[in-house]
């Protein structure tokens, strides 16, 4: 008896964490769902600039720590090209997210860790080893699964999410070097300032005045994203990454029921298929970073939304 006791304090942390990721599944299912019910009528950059601006009301208990912390000019420039960068990438995710079904919107943004990957081989000098190769080449194959080339219709949102991985592995390549420097709450509060900022532009150009129902959708959509954040960070204070990785497929699953039940959207098992190797090789990288006791650079999946 006295043999096990100490391991139940673990296998509590672990459900606490399998607990928190799936909430924040459910919260980041729920915000494609209301975007995708939303429809097109609110141009993409509006749309995402809206749900910024609502998002700061969320983030105002930030501002204390941004203001306490006195930013060189490198780390604002720095900011500000994670912001444009980001920026970018939201308004992307917007416009994919009218044009293709919601399990291949879910499905394709996994490849945002691997993105990530490469992309700290060619900017910050990592190794890439030979199995995290073999990942990474999965990761393409899946990807290849879900779109088809040849044997299907593609259009500007399959081509959309593509760069969406892109533009957010720039995101957060700059988020590892500033949040080296910087409080964590800070990295996150300058980046909701500095997108809103950024799509404001983008917003005036195509502005639509949105009905009062649109705007609680944007308001509701900003606050399961704010929440989905905050229950994510639990799930890995409370669990290895290696543990909590593999829960995030069951958001591709929700996303498939939701398009068919609410949707009408025809079920793809390819795009299963893919969603789910793309997953395995993500997942089998944050195991090699945690097996190498590295701080991981690439991000777990729910980090890429928006």
């Amino acid at each position: 008896m006295t043999l096990a006791s100490p391991s139940k304090p673990k296998a509590s942390k672990t459900t606490l964490g399998v607990f928190w990721m799936l909430v924040t599944g459910l919260c980041f299912v729920a915000v494609i769902a209301l975007v995708k019910y939303m429809g097109p009528r609110i141009p993409p950059a509006e749309a995402a600039f809206l749900r910024y601006l609502l998002g700061l009301l969320f983030l105002l208990p930030l501002a204390k720590y941004i203001l306490a912390a006195r930013l060189t000019r490198r780390q604002m420039t720095l900011f500000g090209v994670r912001g444009i960068l980001h920026g970018f990438g939201v308004m992307m995710w917007f416009y994919a997210m009218t044009q293709i079904p919601l399990a291949e919107v879910t499905a394709m943004s996994y490849l945002s860790p691997v993105f990530v990957t490469l992309a700290a081989v060619v900017f910050l000098g990592e190794v890439l080893a030979a199995r995290r190769i073999a990942a990474v080449v999965f990761a393409l194959v899946g990807a290849v699964i879900i779109l088809r080339p040849g044997f299907r219709e593609l259009n500007g949102g399959h081509l959309a999410m593509l760069i969406n991985g892109g533009l957010f592995a720039g995101s957060y390549l700059l988020a590892k070097v500033l949040a080296d420097e910087l409080n964590p709450l800070v990295v996150v509060g300058m980046l909701s300032i500095w997108v809103t900022l950024v799509l404001a532009p983008f917003a005036a150009v195509v502005w639509v005045m949105p009905t009062i129902a649109e705007v609680a959708l944007l308001g509701a959509v900003a606050c399961f994203a704010t929440l989905g954040h905050f229950t994510m960070t639990l799930a890995f204070k409370a669990a290895p990454m290696t543990v909590t990785q593999p829960v995030t497929f069951l958001q591709l699953v929700w996303a498939v029921a939701l398009g068919a039940t609410l949707f009408s959207e025809p079920v793809d098992v390819w795009v299963v298929i893919g969603g789910a190797v793309i997953l395995g090789s993500v997942t089998f990288i944050t195991w090699r970073e945690a097996m190498l006791n590295r701080r991981a650079i690439t991000p777990t999946t729910p980090e890429t939304k928006v």
